[in-house]
């Protein structure tokens, strides 16, 4: 195990590294960073996270497919589209998510965008819900609240109160909240701050957090998610999450 001091060093090291625009192109943030509309960003990224499961290669090509059957428009498909329009999407399919799963998220967030601004809320209850493990909850709550939900589809958005790690929604949120001067995350989520979010851990961020120390727990849930975060913020309490980019890169690109 590496000495605390060491540590920031390696994983500011590696921030620095991996933080940068040339990152964009290669990893499934490329979709929401198709758009400039603050709407289109949020459900690209939203389905752009979802479907983040395999090969980033693949994942990419698949939402481009997906974003391209909304017209490239993904919020005007989703709030002025005609049951014909429907037909474009049928077909799609990425692993076990499938058009299924599909029609009912646009329909959900059809039903959304007709009173609410932001997905923003669907997390936060209008700012009402600060505790992060309640947003997650709040979140999957509210997309599964429509009586139409299959349950087939609730498996592709996690809950905290499945024990999940919530990596992809995790992953999300740092996208929507983070921002800084290399502009890889948006940042135009405001209710939320930088020091809030929970990092995404997977099974290799989890890897090389393991061969750091930051991890004790033997398995990858939202104990393990939390506990990893919570050493993080004693490198910088304000934006723990920016070594996502670190702990990522460490274990995808380098093998650590």
């Amino acid at each position: 195990m590496y000495y605390k001091d060491n540590i920031k060093i390696l994983l500011e090291d590696r921030f620095q590294q991996y933080n940068q625009p040339t990152f964009i192109p290669n990893d499934p943030i490329v979709i929401p960073h198709s758009f400039t509309q603050k709407q289109d960003i949020e459900i690209a990224g939203l389905f752009a996270a979802m479907l983040a499961w395999g090969q980033r290669v693949t994942i990419i090509k698949k939402c481009r497919e997906l974003m391209a059957r909304m017209d490239n428009a993904p919020y005007r498909f989703i709030l002025q589209h005609q049951e014909e329009d429907l037909k474009a999407l049928l077909g799609f399919k990425h692993r076990t998510f499938n058009d299924t799963d599909l029609l009912y998220l646009v329909y959900f967030l059809q039903q959304y965008y007709q009173t609410h601004e932001s997905l923003e809320d669907a997390f936060t209850a209008q700012g009402t819900i600060t505790n992060q493990k309640q947003r997650l909850e709040n979140f999957f709550n509210t997309v599964f609240s429509l009586p139409e939900a299959p349950n087939r589809t609730r498996k592709h958005i996690s809950t905290p109160a499945r024990k999940s790690a919530c990596k992809r929604i995790n992953m999300y949120l740092r996208w929507m909240v983070r921002q800084d001067e290399q502009g890889v995350d948006f940042g135009i989520w405001k209710t939320m701050q930088p020091a809030d979010l929970i990092c995404p851990c997977d099974v290799h961020v989890g890897r090389v957090a393991r061969k750091l120390g930051l991890i004790t727990r033997p398995q990858t849930d939202w104990e393990t998610a939390t506990e990893l975060t919570q050493h993080l913020r004693e490198f910088d309490p304000t934006d723990p999450i920016k070594y996502d980019f670190a702990l990522f890169g460490l274990g995808i690109e380098e093998k650590f």
